[in-house]
């Protein structure tokens, strides 16, 4: 028995490592959206916009993020880049997947860290009297950059899309702090932000997700439909990064 044991303990462990690396296991290994928070200054302010998605492969697929990334050292301008892919897990890209265009990450002029989705801009920006004011247009407000800072408002797409008053109350007041995320009014079907709405399509009219959206939804709920099979459902380990 004293041989045997730990034996077994060894092959028990070893199983249950395969077991997590089949179900997606690599969730330990730490996301391309905190490593990009981890290289910028701590001095910084940052948006961080999930600005496009993207998911490869049939039988066994892998999932991949490119991020839009505000940086303030509110000093000089601010300055805008778009990351390369980055590969994530399938737990993450589904955790976002209503997100496209949304803002997923921020640090505030006093180092404060929020990593809960809301409209780009909203947490750093709007209602911040160094940025700008709101304004009444045709009997409602609106918030308008002053104009040394106009160039965020091209960044965020508040010129076509302007931010109203009531919008940014609604979400100060309900979702704010929150793990509730908040979308804005809806048209048509449409919310006013996110993966499918007007706002999200024409800041990145040449998305590699915005042809994929439909047929991958297809996909997962023909997945899930023979996940009760004697094969189950297939699930991808993630992780790693860009292409």
């Amino acid at each position: 028995m004293r041989i045997v044991r730990p034996v077994i303990l060894i092959i028990f462990s070893f199983l249950a490592s395969a077991l997590l690396i089949s179900c997606g296991g690599g969730g330990f290994q730490k996301s391309p959206l905190d490593e990009i928070i981890q290289n910028i200054p701590r001095d910084e302010m940052f948006t961080i916009i999930l600005n496009d998605m993207n998911a490869e492969g049939n039988f066994s697929k892998s999932y991949f993020h490119k991020y839009q990334i505000i940086r303030d050292n509110q000093i000089d301008d601010a300055r805008e880049v778009v990351s390369d892919w980055h590969e994530v897990g399938e737990k993450e890209f589904n955790n976002y997947i209503n997100d496209m265009g949304m803002e997923i990450a921020s640090r505030d002029s006093t180092g404060k860290l929020t990593k809960t989705v809301a409209p780009p801009g909203y947490n750093n920006y709007v209602g911040n009297q160094k940025y700008g004011r709101w304004e009444n247009r045709g009997g409602s407000s609106f918030w308008a950059f002053y104009g040394q800072y106009a160039f965020m408002s091209s960044m965020l797409r508040m010129g076509s899309y302007p931010v109203s008053r009531g919008y940014y109350r609604d979400w100060r007041g309900n979702y704010a702090g929150t793990n509730r995320r908040y979308y804005g009014p809806s048209s048509g079907g449409r919310s006013y932000y996110g993966t499918n709405s007007a706002y999200n399509n024409s800041r990145n009219s040449r998305s590699t997700w915005g042809s994929k959206s439909t047929s991958f939804k297809n996909n997962v709920t023909s997945r899930t439909s023979r996940s009760s099979g004697s094969f189950g459902s297939s699930r991808s380990s993630g992780g790693g990064f860009g292409k």
